[in-house]
């Protein structure tokens, strides 16, 4: 049984300030849930050093620099010692495993999915009949029909609910989640959309090789776990608690970025690799990006906004910060989520979030929140190089 959370939002309901823009969208509850399978990283060297039968005292050394230095402290994984007796091949270095890798990820994906969809619809209080669309994430399963399809069913949506699958997206795909949710809402009057992202590194595990050094980044750096929440245009007074709004979104690529964060899949998996220069690149162009959305509400100053941020590494926070001249405590969500539970590629953003909401219901109900920011940027980075964006209004 997977571990899910969804905190109750009538705190900030009853406290809230400021008033929802009609026809805007805005994140109306918010689940999440993980396997059941913790990993200090403290044991994560051992472990995954004895798994796959690695006897290179130099592998295990880098790993555990690496180990510290991705700042992570937990992570949840799907992977487990029964996975391993049951598939040993998984850490057999140039084994043909995609099939076996799929029979792990694919209802693993949905089960996540699913516990995270749950708590949301609990937090949300209405019927999963409510629902009118389903937004659905996933870098994590391969298959026809879609997880989108088996989480319908089995949450017991309406057969004609409008789904939309989002695949391979990377760590950006929970923003652009939000994005496609938020065009739905405010263009189909009434309707309530939800969006989940389900990931594991199930298809991404192999045993370490010198020829694949980012192999070791991937081992010290991800987890697992799923998000879900609803979104929806004009909240029903006193039947759903807005805690964000969602007020204008963009999208951007990085001509000529497309190798920087390269990936494709064969028969032993899903192989990937990230350039050095990946937080430079960010460096070079957020500036640019964060104005363009800042621009929609005539804010300048970065510092007056509240950041949620995915959490792509400390590298790519440390760079953010530097370059914008951020005030440490800006950023302290993302580094809190990537802490706690990895990058756990699209649903990272949404720990973030749920993080700020708690530290905001803390304020409000001691009436401590006359400095809070109204305005804020959720950001996320992956391939392409994409940048995803969304001006955010805290209610």
């Amino acid at each position: 049984m997977a571990k899910t959370s969804g905190a109750n939002g009538s705190l900030i309901n009853g406290g809230r300030k400021r008033v929802p823009t009609p026809g805007k969208a805005a994140i109306l509850a918010l689940g999440k849930a993980f396997p059941s399978q913790v990993i200090p990283q403290d044991c994560l060297v051992e472990g995954y050093i004895r798994d796959t039968k690695c006897e290179d005292l130099s592998v295990k050394e880098k790993l555990e620099r690496l180990c510290k230095t991705t700042t992570v402290k937990t992570r949840y994984t799907v992977m487990s010692k029964e996975i391993l007796d049951q598939y040993p091949e998984l850490a057999t270095e140039g084994s043909p495993t995609i099939k076996q890798r799929l029979e792990i990820a694919n209802p693993a994906v949905v089960h996540m999915a699913m516990e995270a969809s749950l708590a949301c619809i609990k937090e949300w209080g209405r019927r999963p009949e409510d629902i009118t669309h389903l937004v659905y994430v996933s870098s994590s399963e391969i298959r026809l029909p879609g997880g989108d399809l088996y989480l319908a069913a089995q949450l017991g949506l309406r057969n004609d609910v409008g789904r939309v699958m989002l695949y391979f997206l990377g760590c950006y795909g929970g923003v652009t989640g939000l994005r496609v949710a938020k065009d739905i809402a405010e263009n189909n009057p009434g309707s309530r959309v939800l969006l989940t992202t389900s990931e594991t590194t199930i298809l991404g595990f192999r045993p370490p090789n010198k020829a694949r050094p980012y192999d070791l980044v991937g081992a010290a750096l991800f987890g697992d776990g799923a998000a879900a929440v609803i979104v929806g245009a004009d909240p029903l007074a006193g039947k759903e608690s807005p805690f964000m709004e969602l007020n204008y979104a963009v999208q951007q690529f990085l001509p000529g970025t497309q190798n920087v964060i390269d990936g494709g899949i064969s028969e032993e998996g899903i192989n990937f690799k990230l350039g050095r220069d990946l937080p430079q690149k960010i460096g070079e162009n957020i500036e640019e990006f964060c104005k363009k959305l800042m621009a929609k509400a005539a804010l300048s100053d970065f510092n007056d906004l509240f950041w949620a941020v995915h959490p792509g590494g400390p590298a790519i926070l440390n760079r953010l910060e530097s370059t914008l001249g951020l005030r440490s405590e800006k950023l302290e969500w993302s580094r809190k989520a990537l802490m706690d539970f990895g990058n756990v590629s699209s649903n990272t953003i949404f720990y973030v979030m749920e993080l700020m909401r708690e530290e905001v219901m803390k304020k409000r109900e001691k009436e401590e929140d006359d400095e809070e920011e109204e305005w804020g940027l959720a950001l996320a980075f992956g391939p392409g190089i994409t940048f995803e964006g969304i001006l955010v209004r805290s209610l």
